[in-house]
């Protein structure tokens, strides 16, 4: 022990003078916080995507731009700074080009969008400019262009491009497709909290992310295939079977994505994106998971139609 250190208090264990006056639990988020907001967020967004289609694509594009702005922050903060403009006007034209022209408009806008960062930086200084390029166009593809997959559906669903309440009250099934999506991904970050706070001892990622454990992993799957076998026979009127291979490629793209946001992080030295949302840090902490789920939703949904 260096001069510098002081000595530890007598009778006194270390590890719980650390944990003394910290009410964060073991998993590292003030829960009722976390729940409360975790709450509020899911029944706006199911309230939007259940009685009015547009108000949710709105939404999902206010998520988005908050997103893309705290992953400029922390870019900024490194020393990159990405063409906001050009990706932000690519931020909020994609969600809209997904509603309303559906797949073939959302690649469109991810190129023109692309295209535009390109040649608003050409127009700078030549200093730093494949940094800025880059972190501009991988921001566009991560956020904006991931996140319009959740909107697909409302389009490919008929054609639906209401602007009101969904025409004489009737909800499309791409509609409730999106709504299980989202429950699964609620699933897998509450059921891994909670198991991975009380029985987490093997980290996953122990270099990238060090909370999440397999035990948390573990208890994902298994919450998440009890809501996805609920939800395929109660909403969506399919077979058992169909729920559970949602609820597995829901939970492992949601890990995924979690990891990458975690990596993402590590490398430009922040633990939260920001603090805007209370018990979850910020935007993009919640957006990491949907973002990955989304198109693989998309493809699930696809390859299974016929089930």
């Amino acid at each position: 022990m260096s001069e510098a250190e002081p000595a530890p208090a007598q009778g006194i264990p270390t590890r719980a003078r650390r944990q003394r006056g910290n009410p964060t639990p073991k998993a590292g988020r003030n829960l009722p916080a976390a729940i409360g907001v975790g709450l509020a967020m899911l029944f706006a967004v199911l309230g939007g995507l259940l009685f009015l289609p547009l108000g949710f694509v709105l939404l999902t594009t206010a998520f988005a731009v908050l997103g893309v702005w705290e992953i400029f922050r922390a870019l900024e903060g490194q020393g990159t700074r990405m063409p906001i403009i050009p990706v932000m006007t690519g931020t909020v034209a994609m969600p809209l080009a997904a509603y309303f022209g559906g797949p073939e408009s959302l690649l469109f806008a991810m190129l023109l969008s692309s295209a535009a960062v390109l040649l608003w930086r050409s127009l700078e200084s030549a200093a730093g400019a494949p940094r800025s390029v880059f972190a501009g166009i991988f921001t566009l593809a991560w956020v904006p262009f991931l996140i319009s997959f959740a909107i697909l559906p409302l389009h490919t669903s008929g054609g639906a491009t209401t602007a009101g309440l969904w025409p004489a009250g009737q909800v499309p099934a791409g509609a409730w497709q999106i709504a299980v999506m989202l429950l699964l991904v609620v699933s897998n970050d509450t059921f891994g909290y909670l198991v991975g706070a009380l029985f987490g001892k093997h980290p996953m990622a122990p270099k990238i992310s060090p909370k999440k454990s397999w035990e948390g992993f573990g208890g994902s799957v298994a919450g998440a295939m009890v809501i996805g076998i609920l939800a395929s026979v109660f909403v969506l009127g399919r077979p058992w079977w169909v729920g559970v291979v949602l609820a597995v490629g829901m939970v492992a793209a949601a890990t995924a994505g979690d990891l990458a946001e975690s990596m993402v992080k590590r490398e430009l030295g922040v633990k939260d994106m920001s603090s805007i949302l209370p018990g979850h840090g910020g935007v993009m902490d919640r957006l990491d998971s949907i973002v990955f789920a989304a198109p693989a939703a998309f493809i699930l949904f696809a390859l299974l139609s016929g089930a």
